[in-house]
């Protein structure tokens, strides 16, 4: 027999590798959650920041706040060579200025609940246009996740949009936003492999705070002073942009940015459960069904090709 007993002991290393892996999974575990539940709630945030403010004050608190909080974190310090400046702006304004200006706008038309669902889109934008720019052609498996997912969006879309043109226009801002984010998803990874994600992030939230400047200090002579409103837009910024840019970093690091990107499954569940318990947003049957199928799609097509190399 080749099972020596005399070899037990060592045997000890993989147990202990285990419990150390066990650890690593539970904290990998412990951001996406926090990520899903900071980020779900923005939308909710936002809403409660419109009671007080215009939605470009709410944008621009919420950037400048941000880019504070990352512009405090202690980091190695980094030049971004010429030829990546196109790129950190075109980053600045598609992950951060147009889509978070565009959010406020949208959730004066149509709840925070819709507005959530509607950004689950994201991932099903993502792989429709890494297949008709990018050159990554999508197998079945994906073209099919690519066409259910975009079932979902017109079932989250139909009841708003029967309701007319107000909320038609809140909902074709909150899919112009999905856009953005799912272009910007394939302008980052290079820049965070080069940089580290939070240098990234960090010029991107300071770049941003530029871009959203003028349309916040217009708006700034309509703000009242209601403590919910302005306490929401400063956990807006402060955590729900800057520590969860900060968190986003780390996960990167740890997960890569392709699985941490799946992150973006949850936060429509979490948008629909705070919207509806907090400001009692209605949504329909038909876009809760809606979510599901946008979730099923972008599961499918995040699914890797499989090489039939043998």
């Amino acid at each position: 027999m080749a099972h020596d007993l005399s070899l037990r002991p060592p045997a000890a290393a993989p147990s202990l590798l285990s419990v150390e892996e066990g650890h690593l999974v539970f904290v990998d575990w412990t951001l996406f959650a926090a990520l899903a539940c900071v980020w779900g709630s923005s939308f909710l945030l936002i809403a409660l920041g419109l009671e007080a403010m215009p939605p470009g004050v709410v944008t621009f608190a919420r950037v400048g706040l941000g880019a504070l909080v990352l512009a405090c974190l202690p980091r190695e310090r980094v030049r971004f060579e010429a030829r990546d400046r196109g790129r950190m702006i075109a980053m600045s304004l598609l992950w951060v200025a147009v889509p978070f200006t565009l959010f406020p706008l949208a959730e004066q038309h149509i709840n925070s609940a819709v507005a959530g669902l509607l950004n689950g889109a994201t991932p099903i934008v993502a792989a429709l246009i890494a297949a008709l720019f990018l050159g990554r052609t999508p197998n079945s498996t994906q073209w099919l996740g690519i066409a259910v997912g975009f079932a979902g969006i017109v079932l989250i879309s139909a009841p708003s949009l029967g309701e007319g043109t107000n909320q038609a226009a809140g909902v074709v801002m909150v899919l112009a936003a999905t856009l953005c984010y799912g272009i910007s998803v394939h302008l980052a990874p290079p820049l965070q492999r080069k940089y580290g994600s939070v240098n990234v992030m960090a010029r991107m939230l300071a770049l941003a705070t530029l871009w959203t400047a003028p349309l916040g200090l217009v708006g700034l002579p309509a703000v009242r002073f209601e403590w919910v409103p302005w306490l929401s837009v400063i956990v807006l910024g402060t955590v729900g942009t800057g520590v969860a840019f900060a968190l986003m970093a780390q996960l990167i690091g740890r997960v890569g940015s392709t699985r941490a990107s799946l992150i973006t499954y949850l936060l429509p569940v979490v948008a629909l459960v705070l919207g509806a318990w907090v400001k009692d947003d209605r949504v329909s049957p038909l876009a809760v069904g809606g979510v599901v199928f946008i979730l099923a799609g972008a599961a499918l097509a995040a699914r890797p090709r499989v090489s039939t190399k043998s």
